[in-house]
């Protein structure tokens, strides 16, 4: 039978520490919940001594979240182990993790103390610690650049004080995978009484290597991988839980050990942490990144079109992510247009692949990607084109300052016709926006704004894009002008152009079907 690796979620505690601005009560009691949903063994949620906040806010999580044991961090002084103690109190499983620093370094220039007077504070806080529960963490931080001999006769101590679970930190991301899972390999071989407690590790990422390390030191015996959601934490971060999960979960059989994670919550609760985090995930980031499950290139999106395998070594859907994505530019081939169309419910005899190919490459140099939209335009136009747009910008003003309402008006063509309106906002792309609706009488929902500056200096224009829905459909829109307000605006009939366009396509579609 598979051993089962421990999962300890420090999202609330060490990934917090990477925000530029502390979480509310309310965002960590929604992100505990999200994280208890993913069914890690632990949850570490914060610094109860470090304010008055952080106590209130592991003081509630600890009485409302049933499931996960909830964890609070504290130094090796006792007002931290009681603070912790009392804010854990509620909790229907609860741990104290307390934690001393052990490398020469830290002992010299920190701390200013010998390792045995660390070990001293570590063993009377263990003792204290045990007074509030019996399930104790003891981390030696810096274990990474601690020689094997101190950290084998701290260990030894802290494990006879009642510490059931022993974390040998990388906290700086130094260590390669070879040196920690020699570290692991010589702790669980020296220590006399190592087998009365569980072995933890907690990489940091500041060489990129947090997740091979944690997985180095499971394959030397390590049950407990401490990480976060995203990989958020000081500095270049933590180990990935999403990754290490997976990496539990699809190697098994090599790795002869399995995790309890839900991972079908894995992309909800990544999405969740970057929104009320602050923190965007990297397109190209591992198991949750917007390309983890994307394919570009026309031999991927055949392969994978003929057998998913080819290409993915897990289902989308092993994460929670809804499907796939074949992204549709100029390295697409046919089979993937065909694909596509035939998802739209169009059958062969409808278009001339040969011609319609050469339009979708035309386009895709063009604008990068072709969406579904554009497929359906080309096969009922011969030409898509910014002449044929509908709506046609002719001006916009926009004013705002900190005395009065922002306010802006525009005026656009519509075919033949010039209309203009003027509208007011909470500032005045909003007033802009506000007044592109009230010409075209259609009421989008922004779903994604990015704005990004192409140049350097005072030459340097804004770029809007933007996501935008309408009619359960969504449309991306781009607009370029020196002037953000302008810059919107464009990127906003844009997607008012897709929609009127796609509103043509749905008439000659019925056309089609009556004739």
């Amino acid at each position: 039978m598979q051993d089962k690796v421990w999962i300890f979620d420090t999202t609330l505690r060490d990934g917090e520490q990477a925000l530029k601005a502390s979480l509310t009560e309310e965002d960590k009691i929604l992100l505990a919940h999200t994280i208890s949903r993913l069914n890690v063994d632990v949850m570490e949620v914060g610094f109860p001594v470090s304010s008055p906040a952080d106590f209130r806010a592991v003081q509630r999580i600890a009485r409302e979240i049933t499931g996960p044991s909830i964890c609070g961090l504290a130094r090796a002084v006792s007002k931290d182990i009681e603070a912790c103690g009392e804010a854990l109190r509620p909790a229907e499983k609860r741990r104290i993790h307390t934690f001393i620093a052990t490398s020469p370094l830290h002992l010299e220039h920190k701390l200013r103390m010998s390792l045995d007077d660390a070990t001293e504070m570590a063993v009377k806080s263990i003792k204290l610690a045990r007074n509030y529960t019996d399930d104790v963490e003891f981390s030696c931080e810096d274990a990474g650049r601690t020689p094997y001999g101190d950290l084998c006769r701290i260990v030894e101590r802290a494990i006879d004080a009642g510490a059931s679970t022993i974390n040998l930190p990388d906290t700086v991301g130094y260590v390669t995978p070879d040196e920690y899972a020699a570290m692991i390999h010589h702790i669980r071989h020296n220590v006399p009484n190592i087998d009365k407690a569980r072995l933890s590790v907690h990489c940091h990422n500041d060489l990129g290597l947090a997740v091979a390390n944690s997985i180095a030191a499971v394959q030397a015996g390590a049950r407990q991988i401490e990480c976060t959601i995203n990989g958020i934490g000081e500095r270049a971060g933590n180990c990935s839980l999403e990754e290490a999960a997976m990496i539990l979960k699809m190697r098994e059989d090599h790795l002869q050990v399995s995790c309890d994670i839900r991972s079908e919550e894995i992309y909800r609760a990544s999405r969740q942490v970057a929104k009320i985090c602050n923190m965007p995930v990297q397109p190209n980031k591992a198991i949750v990144g917007e390309n983890a499950f994307a394919h570009s290139s026309g031999i991927h999106q055949d392969g994978v079109l003929k057998a998913q395998n080819t290409y993915e070594i897990m289902s989308p859907e092993t994460v929670g992510v809804p499907n796939n994505q074949l992204n549709m530019t100029s390295r697409s081939g046919r089979h993937v247009i065909e694909h596509r169309l035939s998802e739209l419910g169009y059958q062969q005899s409808d278009y001339d692949m040969d011609s319609l190919y050469d339009s979708f490459l035309a386009l895709a140099d063009q604008k990068g990607t072709v969406y579904d939209y554009d497929l359906e335009a080309m096969i009922h136009f011969n030409q898509i084109t910014d002449k044929d747009d509908f709506y046609q910008l002719q001006f916009v003003n926009a004013s705002s300052n900190s005395q009065s309402i922002a306010s802006a008006t525009v005026g656009i063509a519509m075919g033949e016709q010039l209309k203009q309106e003027a509208a007011t906002g909470n500032g005045p792309v909003e007033a802009a926006f506000l007044a592109l609706e009230r010409i075209t009488g259609k009421t989008v929902d922004i779903v994604e704004y990015n704005l990004d500056a192409t140049g350097q200096g005072a030459s340097s224009l804004g770029q809007v894009d933007m996501i935008a829905k309408y009619d359960g459909r969504q449309y991306h829109g781009t607009g370029l002008a020196a002037d953000v307000v302008e810059a919107s605006v464009h990127a906003m009939i844009h997607v008012y152009n897709l929609i009127h366009r796609a509103a043509k396509v749905s008439s000659l579609k019925q056309q089609r079907k009556a004739g």
